[in-house]
Order: structure tokens, then C-alpha cells, then sequence
């Protein structure tokens, strides 16, 4: 991200701004907004939520003048009041895409039924599109940016999301030459796998959530989506199905991550994990065969090898978001996108004892949670995706509790976006 701050400088001294959609005025989009208004050069234009109060709050929140945010049903009126310098609310979500001044699409709502419409969406409008809906990537991401490559736009994960923040600091350190030999993240609580929006609804009352959104964390998917997204970026595998989310400190980190002839819990290194106990956070195990850089690592206090963490010690979500979008439209570059194909799959299993004939719901729901799995596995066992799960699946068997549900166990929702372009996927890669 260097030198982005001095390009928006000049984009404000020339009276310059780059146009920003955001879809979802939740938490995570909520904070966005008041975040781009502090920004030079960047002005959040468009917000979007199915609740338009949610939208106008977000521009209140933000400092801006209620006179100056326009609600708008049709494109014609959005580019109208954009032309004028107002700040647009809707509910229409393809405005986000189709006004004439957008420079980027931002999709912040988590749901992957809405993320591959939006993308698709700003990808046929020649927008490019930054995904803060890490669920959406980890099932169809590589189609995505297949499609997004096509028409010359970029399709890119969130900087300040922990895959995003992770990539950074893999890249800097392959690129300095380090062998890179684990990648992972911290997480702040243990995993509850029979939680559900009933169980956390007092939590995510006091913490101002959505029951829902609290359940992925608290069950472990939004971890196994993110774990997922880091492979599909790296090409590094979970050593074992669901990582080993094992406990510890910083300082623990390079001894617990080698291989267990070394004394640690690895079977292999080029692996993504997470830790108990280190959040927030992102960090990545690294070595070096040479000794002069292993003399230099022990002079600078990073331990004696051979393993050493660098560790960043936040990583500010939506906050961070804008970044990828301003490094979309004036570098053309992504900070976080699938390899060719997936490396690694969310897998779906079920929460407790469900019967046939019952209805799924999917993320964050009551009858199912997502676990990390090698694709190659994933594909060999006939896995169902957690991200083409919705509420009109429909079991074909019974189905026990902490079974992988595969294929042939349901009857899918054929009709949804995410998964006929997973079909269109399969066939590609």
C-alpha cells in the first residue's frame, strides 16, 4: 500500500475523487462509510441496504448533511443526483453497479447469493469489485476473477479482512526470499459447534450483531472461510481437515508450527492454520537455509530459528476496505485473489441429527456449519460447498451429526446465481 496516501493527495488537489458503491449497511459497512469520508480523494457516493434507513444512518453517522443524501429508485435519478454532488441511499442494489460515475463496487453484505450477483453485476458494467464476502470467493472466486480478467476490471478480496492482511505479509516476506512455510491467523474465542442465532441472540444483542453473523464466528465457519481464502491465494492446505486451531502466544508461534519430528504439531509445512489465543491478528511462519540471514534474524531478537513469526497485531476490517478499492482503480492491482482454481474448499457438515425431507438454511444458521478441506479431498468425497447452501435445500437422506453432507444428500437450490456459476466453475477448473 505504500505511496497510496500521496496519489489521493494529488487526486484532491486536482478536485479529483474516485466513486465508491457500498452495498450492506451493517457493522461492517456502517463503520466503511465513516471511514472513506475521512479519506482524500475517495467519497463513498452510493450506499445500498434492503433497509434505505440503514443507508441514510450511515451517511448521518459519517457527518454528512441530510440535505445533501438523495433517495433513489432508478439509475436515471442516481446519476442525476451524483451529477449534482449528493450522496446517494437505495435499496435497488443494481445501482450500485449501473450509476455512470461508479468507479467500484464494494460488497459488504457476507451473503454468497448476493455476492455473485453483485460481482457479476459490476463485472458486466465494467466496475471493478472488491469483496468483503470472503463466503462468496471461497465458492466461486476463481470463475469471478476468470470473468472480471475478461472484461478488464479487477476482482479483489478486502485489505483488512485477515486473508487480506495475511497477503500482505506473505508477499513481503516471499518476496525478500524467505521460505514461507505456514500461514494463519488468530482467533479470539474457542469453537462452539452447536451454537446457533437462538444460543448467541443475548451476545449479539449486547454487541450490536447480527445473530447470525456472531454463529459463523462462533462455530468456527467465518475462520474456516478465511483459512480457505488464504489457501486459494497461497497454495499453502490445511495440514489437517478444520486446521489444527491449536492454543498459544506470539512467542510460541515458531516452535508450535514445525513438524512434529522437530517438536511441533506439523505434518508438513505450506499449510494454513490458525491459533487460539493470538487475536487479533495475522501472521506468518518463515525460515531462511542461509546463515548469514539467520544470524541477522537472531541479532534483530526474532528468536534463534529455525522458524520465526512475523506477526501483525491487528487488522482493521472494513476500515481497510477503501484501500483495495483505490488500489483497484489507480494501480490495477488486487490484494487478495484465487490462484487458478481452488486449492482448498469450505466444506459443509451437519450440526446435529437432521431427517429427510428438512430444509437447510446454511451460514451462520441452525443446521449447518463449514469446515476447511484440501478441494482434492473435497471433490474425491463429493462435498457440498457451504456456500451453495440456502434455505431451499432439501435433505434427500437423513443425515447425522458431524457428517460431511456430500452431493447425493440433498437436493440443491438449482435456481441460485452462486450455483450455476459454480457449475460453470467445475467445468473450468
Amino acid at each position: 500500500m505504500l505511496g497510496i496516501n500521496t496519489k489521493l493527495q494529488e487526486l484532491e488537489r486536482q478536485g479529483k475523487a474516485i466513486n465508491l458503491s457500498i452495498v450492506g449497511a451493517g457493522q461492517m459497512g456502517m463503520g466503511m462509510v465513516s471511514q472513506i469520508m475521512l479519506m482524500k480523494g475517495v467519497r463513498p457516493s452510493i450506499v445500498v441496504d434492503i433497509d434505505v434507513d440503514k443507508a441514510f444512518k450511515a451517511y448521518i453517522n459519517a457527518g454528512v448533511k441530510e440535505d445533501d443524501i438523495v433517495k433513489v429508485s432508478n439509475i436515471s435519478e442516481a446519476n442525476r443526483s451524483m451529477e449534482n454532488g449528493k450522496f446517494i441511499v437505495t435499496d435497488n442494489a443494481e445501482i450500485a453497479s449501473k450509476a455512470n460515475l461508479i468507479d467500484a463496487v464494494i460488497d459488504a453484505t457476507g451473503v454468497p447469493e448476493v455476492g455473485a450477483k453483485l460481482a457479476i453485476d459490476a463485472i458486466n458494467n465494467k466496475k471493478h469489485i472488491v469483496m468483503l464476502n470472503v463466503e462468496t470467493d471461497v465458492c466461486i472466486g476463481p470463475i469471478l476473477k476468470k470473468l472480471a480478467d475478461n472484461a478488464g476490471v479487477i476482482y479483489t478480496g478486502s485489505a483488512g479482512d485477515e486473508p487480506g492482511a495475511v497477503k500482505e505479509l506473505y508477499d513481503f516476506a516471499d518476496a525478500l526470499g524467505f521460505e514461507v512455510r505456514v500461514v494463519g491467523k488468530g482467533k479470539n474465542n474457542k469453537v462452539d459447534l452447536d451454537c446457533n442465532p437462538d444460543t448467541v441472540f443475548d451476545e449479539a444483542e449486547r454487541r450490536g450483531v447480527s445473530p447470525h453473523m456472531l454463529t459463523s464466528f462462533k462455530d468456527g465457519t467465518k475462520t474456516m472461510v478465511e483459512l480457505a481464502c488464504m489457501s486459494n491465494a497461497t497454495g499453502f492446505v490445511p495440514d489437517i481437515r478444520g486446521g489444527h486451531g491449536a492454543s498459544g502466544q506470539v512467542s510460541d508461534l515458531p516452535k508450535l508450527f514445525t513438524l512434529k519430528e522437530e517438536g511441533g504439531i506439523l505434518n508438513k509445512y505450506g499449510v494454513v492454520d490458525y491459533i487460539n489465543g493470538v487475536a487479533p491478528g495475522v501472521f506468518v511462519i518463515v525460515s531462511s537455509k542461509l546463515k548469514e540471514v539467520r544470524a541477522e534474524m537472531e541479532y534483530l531478537s526474532m528468536g534463534s530459528g529455525p522458524n520465526y513469526v512475523l506477526y501483525r497485531p491487528y487488522h482493521l476490517a472494513s476500515l481497510e476496505t477503501p484501500l483495495s478499492a483505490v488500489k483497484a482503480v489507480l494501480d490495477h492491482q488486487p490484494t487478495i485473489v484465487p490462484l487458478n482454481g481452488l486449492v482448498s474448499e469450505v466444506i459443509t457438515i451437519a450440526k446435529k441429527d437432521l431427517r429427510k425431507g428438512e430444509n437447510l438454511d446454511g451460514i451462520g444458521g441452525y443446521t449447518v456449519y463449514g469446515t476447511v478441506e484440501v478441494a482434492d479431498v473435497a471433490k474425491k468425497i463429493n462435498a457440498v460447498p457451504i456456500g451453495l447452501i440456502n434455505k431451499k435445500a432439501v435433505l434427500k437422506k437423513d443425515v447425522k451429526k458431524g457428517e460431511v453432507i456430500s452431493y447425493d444428500m440433498v437436493d440443491l437450490d438449482k435456481s441460485s446465481l452462486v450455483y450455476q456459476l459454480r457449475q460453470l466453475q467445475d467445468r473450468f477448473f
